[in-house]
């Protein structure tokens, strides 16, 4: 392919899912390697010290950021073609869990995360993805609304006879394909501390699918469909909160939902929460006891769609000056102020829980493997991150339990794990506590 001249654009750029807006990044990444290694601080040794499962796994620079930057820029310049050999295994081998792009705004402050989302969807435009797998998940969605293609209707088979969610509340339970079809009893625990808490709320009888395998494979145009009505949905409902128990239907609602429609998440016109902000509020104030023993040496595994990524989303439109500034200037996502403290602080208030921290923990934690269509697409490569991750809470906590909050990283941890340890999720370990 004949490489053609490239002129680079430095006005009329948004935060969005442009890839050609993300030339500045592809050109100038200078492969500090900020993206494959955690912080210094965090350092125990180079045993844990890896960041990104994908480099770690696939070796070559390729899998890692900075090797995507170069092939990225060579895409966009024309010097390679969209159907190169090995360029779909490059970008789907990846959780797009932000820990590359938490690592380059260390010092650059470079929109990794958003250039290889864009990737993604550059990719399907081109017609050389989705992979089959995603395109399965595609397919259910279009014809039974939930990524299993299960029957709709069996979507509150979980709902416990003693808990009666109501017609019209403030607080709408936004459960999840997967807490509702495979992770059931994520759901059951999250209503039993919403009811334990006196907290009327409402669900949706058919709830659809958020859409959020669509939107991280890079099926934007159906993922904004599906945000569009969704939060139409939520609005008709007139739900002033929607709560999550499901991690990455918390990152899609609150930061998926605003990026794909050009909004704030301030202006979505209700507010995101994930059980534990709630739940953490509620035992602090009183509202909900804590008081069965949970006799347990655990350690708590920060979901990727909890921690990191999941700060608000703010709306930027504007140009690139010199030396990579822009004008207007823009909100930074560093990932430093995602959802940490509220679950640590339910498992400290459960008495009997000794709770020991990982060396990658909070907005350095290793991803699961899992997410963003990895686990469908690349089984082995899904299982090897959970492995580590599970070797790594076994010999530096000496945990007999690793606590998530996202039924994906339980069902993943679980496929993975060996030696008797433990998987829960947070709110099952609430759930046994209340009183």
């Amino acid at each position: 392919m004949a490489q053609q001249p490239y002129v680079e654009k430095n006005t009329g750029l948004t935060l969005g899912l442009n890839l050609d807006d993300y030339w500045y990044e592809a050109r100038h990444c200078v492969s500090c390697a900020g993206c494959k290694w955690i912080e210094q601080n965090y350092f125990t040794g180079l045993d844990f010290a890896h960041r990104c499962p994908q480099i770690q796994y696939g070796k070559f620079l390729a899998h890692g950021a900075a090797g995507k930057c170069a092939i990225i820029w060579d895409l966009i310049t024309g010097a390679i073609d969209w159907t190169s050999p090995g360029l779909t295994k490059v970008a789907y081998m990846c959780t797009l869990c932000g820990g590359c792009d938490v690592g380059c705004k260390r010092n650059l402050d470079l929109e990794i995360q958003m250039m290889l989302e864009s990737l993604r969807v550059k990719m399907v435009e081109k017609g050389v993805a989705p992979l089959p797998q995603h395109k399965a998940i595609a397919d259910n969605i279009d014809k039974k609304h939930n990524i299993y293609g299960t029957d709709q209707k069996k979507r509150l088979d979980w709902m416990p006879k003693d808990v009666s969610p109501a017609k019209n509340a403030s607080l709408l339970y936004w459960i999840g394909d997967r807490s509702s079809f495979v992770n059931t009893e994520i759901a059951q625990a999250t209503v039993k501390i919403l009811k334990a808490a006196n907290q009327p709320f409402m669900v949706e009888k058919e709830e659809p699918s958020s859409g959020n395998l669509l939107h991280t494979t890079g099926q934007a145009d159906k993922a904004r469909k599906l945000a569009q009505q969704n939060v139409k949905l939520i609005k008709d409902r007139g739900a002033k909160t929607v709560v999550c128990s499901d991690a990455e239907e918390y990152r899609t609602i609150k930061v998926d939902y605003p990026k794909l429609l050009g909004i704030n998440t301030a202006d979505l016109g209700f507010e995101v929460k994930h059980i534990t902000e709630l739940a953490d509020g509620w035992v602090k104030n009183g509202t909900l006891k804590l008081g069965n023993r949970v006799d347990m040496k655990v350690t708590y595994h920060d979901s990727c769609g909890l921690g990191r990524l999941s700060e608000p989303w703010t709306h930027w439109e504007g140009s690139l000056g010199d030396w990579g500034c822009w004008n207007p200037p823009r909100n930074i996502r560093r990932g430093m102020t995602g959802v940490y403290e509220p679950p640590r602080d339910l498992l400290k208030a459960i008495p009997g829980i000794q709770l020991v921290e990982m060396p990658r923990r909070r907005d350095q934690a290793y991803c699961c493997g899992a997410g963003a269509g990895a686990r469908e697409a690349f089984p082995d490569f899904a299982l090897f991150a959970a492995t580590e991750r599970l070797r790594e809470a076994a010999t530096t906590t000496g945990a007999e339990a690793i606590v998530a909050a996202c039924p994906l990283c339980k069902q993943n941890f679980k496929d993975a794990a060996k030696d008797g340890m433990k998987v829960y999720d947070v709110t099952e370990i609430i759930a046994q506590a209340i009183k």
